[in-house]
């Protein structure tokens, strides 16, 4: 196949010194391998008669050369940390990657026909179940994020050989986050990253908005820093040209625009409307025999499957990590839990060389500027890119390289809430840190306050959500973290609260506290930073009248201390008031409530943000919502004569 098919070789302005010859190539066993993927992947969704095969059929070519050309791996270690990476972000084509693998050699092509059954791992869209799948995709727009991380990871941290490739369809280029993802890429010069669009003119239901604009599409791509190479994506020699330039370019990534078309090779199907995710049903077998006439090699293929890796990917430990100090405070002094962070970074850092910092441009707030002064060079600067922010950072952490903890207000995960979700499925571990929590932090208003952020973390399967209240707590917190696998998130808050623990006390995940009890408890209150402070001045009121209370700090919020619960709400004659600084759904009370649903004899009195705040001073906020200590006094009162 020539270079120069629809007017779209690489572009004429670069210099032919650049590439390679198809001499070094063997081109008709390339094309041949493409025809055998689109076989494969026809076959596999004839199997489970679901799926993309008309997806799968625009990067055919893409996926031969990537795996029997360009890309270096190993079959008996597929996430060796020396290989290069690939992210199919059009986690629809799924059926294609694994016929790649199957191709390669990985399994037998056999097991491509157990595609999409409850009891196999070849799903509907790539997951880390799969030994060769390093993050879910499917929920489009966000592989290129992921691929950012694990090219600064390879770029910045390992400085090792090791490339990363993402392949994204333009359907999903209209996501914002794509646009997001390429702007940092260009920003951070990563010239071991490679964007492959695969432009097929077609969407899901209607054509895309660009169609084959290939002129529009370079622009953007050029603007965002990029080396921008159209070609023809069904051109083995053009596509082994632009990955061979790729490697060659300095200092700033490259976008592979592939022209391609969906359903291609597939008569009466090629670019057609209307044939997305439907497998080819009555008019399989016919494109099946199309298909196989234009193969010249049926037999194995003569190509080895990978080149050899370059060994220079450093070993990493990221076990065990400790804060190189114990937390030294006294007891009383006033801390903001979020200053408590940026101490807590600073010293896991100090003490683990592969402990990094990722920030929105929130650092002066969230405190992850701590991370500047012991090594800026693990500092990552996200900018105000909150998805993209969660992708790099679910990036870098890919494959065990690196321990990231993601910082920004609270309020603003929420705009990161599908990758968290993807991060989920994509059994990642990464550590969230959100300030700014609740109506505490006063006069911002409603905008920067989170008062959903325990909800959200909590609705995700592999989470811990830590929600520390003292300074104290809080660098235990980060540094239980660094250890649990999962996604974590640590809640700290703007205004400063008093340490209430010894710098030797020990926390446990799942396990409270009680900060203050006696004998003669007749109600048990939890809360939870400037909610706890709030307790333990109702409670000294409250003792001053005759009645004595309870105050409890859960410190993990998921998983909750039941028992822990349940046993001081018994002495306490089965009462208990929640108290906390967020919307009463899905917080602190809902798992309390959720705790002791089976319990007979106890009753909770639940104390939350129940409208949209508004501007004002912290207390006067706590106690026009109804969470400060006033309000807990009433609370009690009523609660004790229930």
């Amino acid at each position: 196949m020539g270079c120069t098919l629809s007017g779209l070789a690489l572009d004429s302005r670069r210099s032919s010194s650049t590439v390679t010859t198809m001499s070094e190539v063997k081109s008709q066993d390339l094309e041949d391998i493409a025809n055998k993927l689109r076989v494969l992947s026809i076959k596999a969704t004839q199997a489970s008669n679901s799926g993309h095969p008309t997806s799968c059929a625009s990067m055919a070519e893409i996926m031969s050369v990537l795996f029997f050309h360009t890309m270096r791996y190993k079959l008996s270690a597929p996430k060796d940390a020396s290989s290069d990476r690939f992210i199919l972000s059009k986690g629809h084509a799924a059926p294609i990657l694994y016929a790649a693998w199957a191709e390669a050699g990985l399994f037998p092509r056999e097991d491509l026909m157990n595609l999409r059954k409850i009891d196999n791992d070849l799903e509907g869209h790539p997951t880390p179940r799969l030994n060769f799948v390093d993050v879910a995709t499917g929920s489009l727009g966000q592989g290129l994020s992921v691929a950012c991380g694990m090219a600064y990871a390879g770029k910045y941290f390992d400085k090792a050989s090791y490339r990363t490739y993402c392949l994204i369809g333009d359907g999903e280029s209209a996501e914002g986050s794509i646009w997001e993802a390429l702007s940092f890429a260009g920003i951070k010069k990563l010239d071991n990253l490679v964007a492959i669009f695969d432009i097929n003119r077609l969407g899901q239901s209607e054509p895309t908005a660009f169609q084959h604009e290939m002129d529009v599409y370079r622009a953007r791509l050029e603007s965002f820093g990029f080396n921008a190479l159209v070609v023809d994506g069904h051109d083995v020699e053009a596509l082994c040209k632009a990955f061979h330039e790729a490697s060659q370019t300095k200092d700033k990534p490259t976008a592979v625009l592939a022209k391609t078309y969906k359903g291609r090779g597939f008569p009466s199907i090629e670019d057609e409307e209307n044939w997305h995710g439907k497998p080819l049903g009555s008019k399989a077998e016919q494109v099946i025999a199309h298909i196989e006439g234009q193969i010249k090699n049926a037999g194995p293929n003569n190509l080895v499957p990978q080149k050899p890796l370059h060994e220079d990917a450093p070993e990493v430990d990221i076990s065990n990590i400790k804060l190189a100090s114990p937390p030294d405070y006294k007891k009383g002094d006033k801390v903001a839990t979020r200053q408590a962070y940026g101490t807590a970074l600073s010293k896991l850092a100090e003490n683990n060389p592969r402990v990094v910092a990722l920030d929105g441009d929130t650092k002066n707030s969230t405190f992850s500027n701590a991370m500047l002064k012991t090594d800026p060079e693990r500092y990552i600067e996200c900018f105000i890119a909150e998805q993209n922010l969660v992708g790099v950072g679910i990036g870098v952490a890919c494959r065990d390289r690196t321990v990231a903890f993601v910082s920004t207000f609270a309020a603003f995960f929420t705009r990161a809430f599908d990758q968290l979700r993807m991060g989920a499925i994509s059994q990642t571990n990464l550590n969230c840190v959100g300030s700014h929590a609740g109506i505490s932090i006063g006069e911002d208003g409603p905008s920067q306050m989170a008062l959903e952020d325990l909800a959200m973390f909590r609705s995700i399967p592999t989470a811990t959500v830590f929600y520390p209240s003292d300074a104290v707590s809080t660098e235990r917190a980060c540094e239980l973290a660094a250890n649990t696998p999962g996604i974590c998130f640590i809640r700290t808050s703007r205004p400063g609260t008093s340490v209430v623990y010894e710098n030797n006390h020990k926390f446990e995940i799942g396990k409270a506290s009680v900060i203050k009890s006696s004998s003669k408890d007749e109600v048990l209150v939890i809360g939870a930073a400037i909610t706890l402070r709030e307790a333990l001045t109702a409670a000294e009121k409250l003792s001053g009248e005759g009645t004595n209370v309870r105050v409890m700090d859960l410190f993990t919020i998921k998983p909750i201390d039941k028992d822990s619960i349940i046993k001081n709400a018994q002495e306490c004659g089965g009462r208990i008031i929640v108290v906390e600084d967020h919307y009463p759904e899905g917080g602190i009370g809902e798992a309390v409530m959720s705790a002791v649903a089976m319990e007979r004899n106890i009753i909770v009195r639940h104390l939350a943000v129940r409208r949209v705040p508004r501007s004002g001073k912290c207390d006067e906020l706590l106690d026009m919502y109804g969470i400060s200590a006033s309000a807990i006094v009433k609370a009690a009162k009523e609660i004790k004569n229930v």
